[in-house]
């Protein structure tokens, strides 16, 4: 089983989150990748039995807190996981794998040993 990094950015290059994601393959859709991140996330959340949840995409209800979302229920993946693929077809955030910016859902990345996945995640401007 190889490791990859999982790296959440914001656009001021500061690096909020890192941790390791387990996976079999060498080869898999970014769709993929994005719902295995998701489903870790929600299921390490979930085990902690609520509180501030520090993911990708912001769950339904819940409050926004200085270094997360406030969720005072269980948090399903599956939702998750669509609202997640919902904001990168938006430009919710853009993804790197290395130093490639992978930009389609169906685009298939390789993920040998130590491979740095980055989450950009990207704000919109006021008046812009």
């Amino acid at each position: 089983m190889a490791t990859v990094t999982v790296v959440d950015e914001t656009t001021s290059g500061k690096a909020t989150e890192q941790w390791v994601l387990d996976v079999v393959e060498e080869r898999l859709p970014l769709r993929e990748v994005i719902r295995r991140r998701v489903f870790q996330e929600v299921a390490e959340f979930n085990a902690r039995d609520g509180g501030v949840f520090r993911g990708l995409v912001r769950p339904t209800d819940a409050e926004v807190e200085l270094n997360g979302f406030r969720v005072r229920q269980r948090i399903d993946p599956e939702a998750q996981t669509a609202a997640a693929l919902e904001a990168f077809g938006r430009n919710g955030f853009v993804v790197l794998v290395g130093e490639r910016q992978v930009t389609g859902l169906d685009e298939v990345v390789e993920l040998p040993l130590g491979t740095e996945v980055t989450f950009l995640k990207l704000v919109a401007l006021v008046g812009g």
